[in-house]
């Protein structure tokens, strides 16, 4: 294995100046925060405390997360509750729509948890949910940013066929990494996940990858060369925040500059998007990824 390490520092007691975030502003992301409070509705920008959220907003778009709150599965990264969700709400496709409606989205991207407890793994509402956007809101591109669904075709297969602008799926981590970091999860699953996608008519397919649990520079390259050997279109590259103690500790902060190397590499390899910086999540600048 090589040594070969990435441009770093040790995680000091306090985030590294680079990781400060600005608070959210501007009329569009005021609007928009009105529009969320006062109709109750639910994106993960929201939940999840994106450190971009001003910015997406500000260009029309939200993330939503469907199916639940409450995933089967327990990845050592992720804040999302796990333990056995609650049953499907069949009206979901329908307020989701709405909410994307009365927020005025232009893109949209629609995730989930992990439901490996239903026979179609969540495929159906995801499915049903695409729908519904299309038919109450024409004009907003799509992003589904899909879990494995274990891998089996007949579920992808109903992702395919709402056809989506991008299908996303995210690798995460490196190969090493992944028993540690997706515990339930398969390294060669999800890129086969992404290659199948891609043969059988996926517009465009994008993946993700975080840093700073330790993998080094080679394992990162040689996972973006694993992403555009199944013809990935985008990759979002950015660092791992530990949600709370019980999650995987940060192993190092990542320097912008090295960051920067990435997506120099990536666009080198003939990725059509590189987002590649401390602050980058699955959904940065999502709406630029349809071009």
């Amino acid at each position: 294995m090589s040594t070969t390490t990435a441009e770093s520092v040790a995680p000091p007691k306090g985030k590294p100046k680079w990781l400060r975030v600005k608070l959210p502003t501007g009329k569009k992301y005021t609007q928009l925060r009105g529009l969320v409070d006062k109709y109750d509705l639910h994106t993960i920008c929201t939940s999840g405390s994106c450190p971009n959220m001003g910015e997406c907003w500000g260009e029309g778009t939200a993330t939503f997360m469907i199916l639940g709150n409450i995933c089967t599965r327990s990845c050592g990264f992720c804040g999302v509750k796990t333990g056995r969700p609650e049953s499907v709400d069949w009206a979901e496709p329908e307020k989701v729509a709405r909410s994307i409606k009365i927020m005025n989205i232009k893109h949209a991207v629609v995730t989930s948890v992990d439901r490996d407890d239903l026979k179609d793994m969540g495929s159906i509402i995801w499915a049903e949910t695409v729908k519904a956007i299309r038919r109450m809101n024409p004009n907003t591109t799509l992003e589904t940013l899909i879990p494995d669904f274990q891998g089996i075709e007949i579920h992808l297969d109903r992702i395919l066929e709402v056809a989506p602008e991008v299908i996303s799926h995210n690798m995460e981590t490196v190969r090493r990494l992944t028993r540690e970091v997706r515990i339930q999860a398969k390294y060669d699953r999800s890129l086969g996940v992404l290659d199948y996608l891609k043969k059988n008519g996926a517009r465009r397919t994008k993946s993700g990858i975080m840093l700073g649990l330790g993998e080094l520079e080679d394992e990162v390259i040689r996972t973006m060369e694993d992403l555009r050997s199944v013809d990935v279109d985008v990759v979002t590259i950015g660092q791992y925040l530990q949600p709370s103690k019980k999650h995987l500790p940060v192993k190092e902060f990542i320097l912008p500059e090295q960051f920067k190397k990435y997506e120099e590499i990536g666009l080198e390899m003939g990725f059509r998007h590189v987002e590649s910086g401390a602050l980058v999540r699955s959904s940065y600048k999502a709406h630029k990824h349809i071009d």
